[in-house]
């Protein structure tokens, strides 16, 4: 679908330079004919700009069909300014008209915005319209005024119109070719994007595979784990100080044992318990679910400012990607974290700010990629999984160091209707 909507751009493109040169060659016309009465066919000239208007307009309401526009049909386009230009350029000098320039214009839209064969066809079409008007055109020739120098009047406005010509040509191929250059950027930009969020999804995967494998492969350590710890219970059962130790082990072997059970019914989880919420529930419910998993952590009372009352999307990986944050931010200092949500009409604004030592400079860049942390201890995925499940639902993550010192960490997630319907 990228051809057709380029070649939609294109013909925008091409309708603006036709409004200009059908504005330009008026002017032209209605100077030489009623400023310096020169002997020209003023009816068809005229005829032929206001159907050259004509197709422009076509053009423009075309261009609001839901019908798609294919290259053939541009370049149809392109040969119909071709036939107005040599009916402009016979009426009016042929090749000694300065605007004979005019012809190029389709060629060069048409090797920016066309395949090969296409140009190759509006080449010769360009060519063989300029050597017909070498050999058959209608001379322009001033009023006769009894003087010898008219051929020296005549140079003078040929001279002129080349300079009014080049000006113009100049404008608009300068135009044209910026206009082409952008929309070349953006296409690059999305390309590139695709490719990030392909090499993301390759990275998930390969993350979500090993975490299968090694859910699968611990469930027999654990299993061992758990007969081990019994059996030291019971050969132990006099010493008060280790069996203590024993109940702290078995509660962790427990505690994995239930997290392998949980990943591996997620998915299904994530589909039943995916649903709208009021942005500011939505939050309170992750600092309290935050709270009892971290204890320890601590943070001042959250500063909320919302308009309305937005609703986001709740869901087990977007809860997990904001928890993650918060460990995040909590491991880097034991200061009391400060915790802003605002919201606008089309996003919420959740941002952390913590005491720590901030980001490094060389792995600023970096962060988000996948085993890159600025913890001595880090796996880094913590970051890369948050950020991807943010993106996921349209949401993005930046970090940055704050000028009072610590790390602020922004989330930035779109707002939802209350009747969107969400399929997994």
């Amino acid at each position: 679908m990228n051809y057709i909507t380029n070649t939609r751009h294109q013909l925008l493109q091409l309708s603006y330079i036709r409004t200009v040169t059908i504005f330009g060659q008026s002017g032209l016309l209605l100077y030489l004919f009623f400023g310096l009465h020169v002997s020209l066919n003023f009816w068809l000239i005229a005829f032929a700009l206001l159907a050259m208007a004509l197709l422009n307009l076509l053009s423009l309401l075309r261009l609001n069909s839901p019908l798609p526009l294919t290259q053939l049909e541009f370049f149809f386009q392109l040969i119909a300014d071709i036939a107005f230009y040599v009916c402009l350029l016979y009426q009016m000098g042929g090749v000694s008209n300065p605007f004979s320039a005019l012809l190029l214009i389709p060629l060069i839209i048409s090797a920016t915005s066309l395949p090969r064969r296409y140009t190759w066809l509006t080449a010769l079409l360009v060519t063989l319209s300029y050597s017909l008007l070498m050999q058959l055109f209608i001379p322009i020739t001033l009023p006769d005024t009894g003087h010898q120098h008219q051929a020296i009047a005549l140079l003078d406005l040929h001279l002129a119109g080349m300079w009014i010509n080049f000006i113009l040509t100049t404008a608009l191929i300068t135009w044209f070719v910026v206009n082409i250059r952008e929309n070349l950027q953006r296409q690059e930009l999305k390309l590139n994007r695709a490719r990030e969020s392909s090499l993301r999804n390759h990275q998930l995967l390969s993350l979500a595979t090993m975490a299968a494998g090694t859910a699968h492969e611990m469930g027999t350590p654990l299993a061992t784990m758990r007969v081990v710890l019994h059996e030291m219970k019971l050969d132990h059962s006099d010493d008060a100080e280790l069996l203590e130790d024993i109940e702290i082990l078995q509660t962790q072997v427990e505690n994995c044992s239930d997290r392998l059970k949980h990943l591996a019914e997620s998915v299904k989880q994530e589909q039943k318990e995916a649903r709208a919420l009021p942005a500011e529930q939505f939050f309170h419910e992750i600092l309290e679910r935050w709270h009892l998993l971290r204890p320890t952590a601590s943070f001042n009372t959250p500063v909320i400012h919302l308009q309305g009352q937005p609703t986001v999307l709740s869901s087990i990986p977007l809860q997990q990607a904001f928890i993650n944050l918060l460990n995040n931010a909590a491991d880097a200092s034991e200061q009391p974290l400060q915790i802003q949500l605002s919201s606008d009409s089309q996003q919420i604004l959740f941002t952390i700010h913590d005491q720590g030592p901030g980001i490094p400079l060389e792995q600023a860049e970096n962060l988000g990629s996948p085993f890159i942390t600025t913890k001595g201890k880090g796996l880094g995925i913590g970051l890369f999984l948050t950020a991807s499940a943010l993106d996921s639902y349209g949401g993005q993550v930046c970090l940055f160091n704050h000028p009072d010192g610590g790390t602020l960490t922004e989330v930035k997630l779109p707002l939802i209707k209350e009747s969107s319907h969400y399929g997994y």
